[in-house]
């Protein structure tokens, strides 16, 4: 070897430890730059891993001295949220304002036309999805869930984003929880189902999957819980036996009051009856206590259309929980005839009588946002 390429091979050697340092510096920027964009991703995926209380509704005092509040309310089309282009399933998501009267004795409601949206999602089970049965402000954020699929969906930026599914019964099973109804309890978001046993369009019992709940964290993990003899001591406070039965598609723990709220969309003494039942709504309000050992049960006015049971409701912000705003569901051989909105007080008192929604919707979801 000449004296030349030994030079230029000692050059070499000199600088292949700058050239590696350099790119070790680079690909450790790249994977430093990696982990803060995932943890980017993550805290917006996850804004909190402990609970935030930030609540989302907007509230103005007008000059009479009534005051409003942002709501914001979302459908379950059911066979109707199917898009046209077969490949995609929506559900309509309207905002609007409670108003209450000065005395708070009064109340109206108003929708915003230009903030009404549709979210769509391509995730369907058994080619159904986007059939919205409930939201809840949960974590400083606006959840809602697919009675078909079991997914719980962020919406954000008038968008459904896809978050955590549920699965039926103890959580083991592949079809998802038709889920109904949802509000928060020690830092948690519990969702829940219809509440009665599991039955063909004749009655014949099938299985307890639907007196499940799920007790989801923050962070998204998920508790199954077994519900049957609530459900079952709720029942019984209004005399109901097996196989008489209650729908649930309204529940409300209370912070304040440190009880219970059960709205029951529909129940009967007697069998279960897909062809009857749509004539089986009711007017009962069943308050449990924190361990839901013992019941009060209150009538909030007079049933006076059968086809209309409680959707969704949830507490009038400022008024300690006293207040409820709840929406009624009313259909007809199996199609949405409308909705209707009413407010009543704890004890029954209605202050707001039915108010019909605009559009033969099924609106089934509502919350202060």
């Amino acid at each position: 070897m000449g004296k030349e390429e030994v030079s230029k091979q000692r050059v070499v050697q000199k600088k292949t430890p700058l050239f590696e340092i350099i790119v070790v510096v680079v690909l450790s920027s790249l994977s430093l730059f990696a982990y803060h964009l995932g943890t980017l991703n993550t805290q917006c995926a996850y804004p909190h891993e402990v609970s935030n209380k930030t609540q989302l509704y907007v509230k103005h005092e007008l000059e009479d001295g009534s005051v409003e509040y942002s709501i914001t309310m979302v459908t379950d089309l059911d066979h109707d949220s199917k898009e046209a282009n077969g490949k995609s399933w929506r559900s309509l998501v309207s905002r609007g304002w409670l108003q209450l009267s000065p005395d708070r004795k009064a109340g109206n409601i108003r929708f915003d036309a230009h903030a009404e949206y549709y979210v769509n999602s391509q995730i369907a089970a058994g080619g159904r999805s986007m059939e919205l049965s409930c939201l809840a402000v949960f974590n400083g954020s606006l959840y809602t869930v697919d009675d078909r699929t079991g997914l719980i969906y962020w919406l954000r930026d008038r968008k459904a984003v896809p978050w955590v599914i549920v699965n039926d019964g103890p959580g083991n099973v592949v079809k998802g929880l038709k889920g109904e109804w949802m509000t928060m309890k020690d830092d948690r978001l519990i969702v829940g189902g219809i509440g009665k046993e599991w039955t063909t369009t004749e009655g014949e019992y099938v299985n307890d999957y639907p007196m499940w709940i799920k007790k989801i964290t923050p962070a998204g993990s998920v508790q199954s819980v077994n519900w049957k003899d609530v459900y079952i001591r709720v029942r019984r406070a209004v005399g109901i036996e097996y196989p008489g039965y209650m729908i649930h598609e309204a529940v409300q723990w209370s912070e304040i009051h440190k009880k219970w709220f059960f709205l029951p969309r529909r129940l009967s003494t007697e069998k279960y009856s897909e062809a009857e039942d749509e004539e089986r709504g009711t007017n009962v309000m069943i308050i449990g206590n924190e361990e839901l050992t013992s019941f009060d049960v209150v009538h909030v006015g007079n049933v006076e259309q059968k086809r209309r049971g409680f959707s969704a409701f949830q507490f009038v912000p400022d008024t300690k929980d006293n207040l409820i705003l709840a929406i009624k569901s009313e259909e007809k051989d199996g199609k949405p005839v409308g909705s209707f909105a009413t407010v009543f007080d704890v004890h029954g008192n209605i202050i707001m009588s039915d108010f019909a929604l605009h559009g033969a919707y099924k609106y089934e979801g509502l919350a202060f946002a």
